[in-house]
């Protein structure tokens, strides 16, 4: 009955349709309509972006490409100037809405769709851009055909953004479902589908999968989630003829996160084996992975300890207590300050994680790394940090002292500080345990996200906090006296080796310039420390020395926004396992898949120590080199030095907030990920699986 009341509404509807007029907005009964381009001066040769909107009057919904059980897709006939080109539309990601047994894909509010339009090389002068619009819009009760006319006068230019359309076309590619770089499964049995999607479940409340053809599922059944192996899992029934089953099945994955968020993957499925799935998102399951998670990062805040810019800051904070022969209550107030400070800078590092997380913009443990102004001021704040523990000079601001100075001041507000810098300049790092943990932490919710990135601040401060609170330990620690001064100098090379480290990767990321204009500044800033430290010493106190310091530290503003910068390349330029890799990207790494190409695919960047380490080791290893070429593994790189969003929503796929990642692809279409530290005996081990035949 249902059917019927369809198609009288359309009939109706096509005899109710007001007339169309060219314009670039359209008031119908139902909908309004209006075409967006994101300039008004294109550019001969190259290409814009245009947008359609619709949005429906409140209790009525337009369609998506695949409307579903019932309803008719959004039609568009462009006519352009000669020469010129347009892409398909591209589709937001819509949303289930069953009436009476009938599943319709739709939008109930705006939805923007897009298209790329490319002039010809030679344009000139007008280009007349406009669009007849045919669509289907209903409510409950009815369905109307409308339909209009729409275009825009644009004129051939020097494609300037439009400041009106840009933003809002900007926000509808935000909307977009974002392409799954590794590609689904799908196992048939007895009239039920299950299918798998690569895609991490933690804090998935719900999903739908909306395929692309029609004959592929019953639409209108009910899809079970659940989570399997590494993945999401939704078991359905199939469609009466399942005739798409025979081959690849497409489609748009709509996640409904515990935070409110909804996320569109487009999602390739292939023939291959599907495990039934365990139940997903209960109370159990969530407490597990939040103890999972923040277990993981206790222990990697812990590792962190041996880091080089972190372990003479923590070896003088713990010398300082000894030396001052602090009592039982004194100690504890400072092994709690420092903590508090760690703990602190890591909860401001992780709100700001997940923020941008949740924004799409794609983040994790040291994502602030990736600006190059970022590493130069901590550049300049351990090279400070240096010469403040070779006794150049000594901060003294009343009660705190900064720097070097922190790590031998005694008290609460010094503790703090000293766990604060020490959490800060921790960041370069990624160690074991830290990239599950963290990665967990951005799709938790706010609290429990928050709450695992204070794990991590807790593991780093735990060595410390165990020496306030453990006499036993502190009287292990050596005697106060002269070597003091000597060791506190000697911690001085790491702290510089640190600087060298991120001068190599400052200009990695921005150039030679930047390079220069950092050594520069380090030069200014060693100066103003000298004539500080000497001022200090001979009891004639001077603002100036101190005011040239802290002009060196502005250097970083000088640097243009990190967009504009143009970098020397990076790792990607590197030989590993004795070839140079091929660069990431998702549409590559298909392609590969999908040939059935053994492929080992890390993600690396020039300020992950671990990264460097692994790369200068076992994928160095001439064994490993010719293992690989025997088995023909093809090696593919994702270098993170600087953002890629393609990097970025990959890694959020896999659950992973931090690099290193190492993913293995078999030639049996099986995906193994690999531990952070690599040995030569694991990969040997994966280059004999390489070679094996396909299944």
């Amino acid at each position: 009955m249902r059917r019927w009341l369809l198609v009288l509404g359309v009939i109706l509807g096509w005899a109710l349709a007001g007339p169309a007029h060219a314009q670039g907005v359209a008031e119908r009964p139902h909908t309004r309509v209006e075409l967006l381009a994101e300039t008004r001066t294109p550019a001969p040769g190259r290409t814009f972006t245009v947008g359609i909107s619709f949005q429906p009057r409140p209790g009525w919904h337009t369609y998506w490409v695949n409307p579903g059980d019932a309803g008719m897709e959004p039609r568009a006939e462009w006519r352009l100037p000669a020469g010129a080109t347009v892409t398909p539309l591209r589709f937001p990601v819509p949303k289930p809405y069953l009436v009476q047994g009938i599943m319709n894909h739709v939008y109930e509010g705006e939805a923007v769709l897009l298209a790329d339009v490319t002039l010809p090389p030679g344009a000139t002068g007008a280009v007349p851009l406009a669009v007849r619009l045919d669509w289907l819009v209903c409510d409950e009760n009815m369905c109307v055909p409308e339909s209009a006319e729409l275009s825009l006068p644009l004129v051939v230019g020097d494609g300037a953004p439009d400041y009106l359309a840009a933003p809002r076309l900007a926000a509808a590619r935000a909307a977009l479902p974002q392409p799954l770089a590794t590609p689904g499964r799908f196992q048939l049995a007895d009239g039920r589908v299950r299918l798998w999607a690569p895609v991490a479940p933690q804090g998935v409340r719900r999903a739908h999968f909306f395929p692309l053809a029609h004959d592929v599922i019953d639409m209108a059944a009910p899809q079970a989630l659940g989570q399997g192996a590494d993945g999401l899992v939704l078991e359905t029934a199939v469609a009466s003829n399942p005739g798409s089953f025979k081959r690849e099945v497409r489609g748009v994955l709509r996640l409904e996160r515990d935070d409110g968020r909804v996320v569109g993957l487009e999602l390739a499925l292939r023939p291959g084996e599907v495990p039934p799935a365990r139940p997903l998102g209960s109370a159990a399951a969530g407490q597990a992975t939040f103890w999972t998670a923040f277990g993981l990062a206790v222990l990697g805040g812990l590792l962190l300890n041996l880091m080089p810019c972190v372990f003479p800051i923590l070896s003088l904070k713990a010398m300082s207590l000894a030396r001052a022969g602090a009592s039982e209550a004194h100690a504890r107030v400072e092994g709690l300050a420092y903590t508090l400070g760690v703990v602190a800078s890591c909860l401001a590092l992780g709100a700001v994680a997940i923020a941008l997380a949740r924004a799409g913009q794609g983040a994790g443990w040291a994502f602030q790394l990736q600006d190059p102004r970022v590493i130069l001021f901590l550049m300049l704040l351990v090279w400070a940090i240096g010469l403040n523990f070779a006794g150049l000079f000594d901060v003294n601001l009343g009660a705190v002292r900064l720097g070097g100075g922190l790590a031998r001041q005694g008290g609460a507000h010094g503790a703090f500080f000293t766990g604060a810098l020490a959490a800060f300049v921790a960041t370069p790092c990624t160690g074991p345990f830290m990239a599950g943990a963290l990665g967990a932490a951005l799709v938790l919710p706010w609290a429990a996200g928050l709450a695992v990135f204070a794990g991590l601040g807790l593991g780093l401060a735990l060595p410390f906090l165990a020496i306030g609170f453990v006499p036993a330990l502190r009287r292990h620690l050596p005697r106060p006296g002269p070597w003091m001064e000597s060791f506190r100098r000697i911690l001085a090379i790491p702290m510089w080796l640190t600087a060298v480290g991120l001068a190599w990767v400052l200009g990695r990321q921005a150039g030679v310039d930047a390079v220069a204009w950092g050594l520069l500044a380090a030069l200014v800033l060693a100066l103003g420390l000298w004539w500080w430290g000497r001022a200090q010493r001979g009891g004639r106190p001077s603002p100036v020395p101190a005011l040239v310091a802290a002009a060196a530290f502005l250097a970083p503003l000088a640097l243009p926004w990190p967009a504009a910068l143009g970098g020397a390349g990076s790792a990607a330029a590197a030989r590993v396992a004795g070839t140079v890799p091929e660069p990431f990207s998702p549409t590559a790494l298909e392609a590969r898949v999908r040939a059935r190409t053994p492929t080992f695919l890390y993600f690396t960047a020039d300020w992950c120590v671990t990264c460097k380490v692994n790369e200068k080791g076992a994928l160095a290893d001439a064994a490993v080199a010719r293992a690989f070429r025997q088995a023909g593994i093809g090696v593919m790189v994702g270098d993170w030095t600087r953002p890629d969003p393609a990097i970025a929503r990959f890694l959020a796929e896999r659950g992973r907030a931090g690099i290193p990642l190492y993913l293995f692809y078999g030639a049996d279409g099986r995906v193994e990920e690999l531990p952070q530290i690599l040995t030569v005996e694991r990969l040997l081990a994966l280059a004999s699986r390489g070679s094996a035949a396909p299944a």
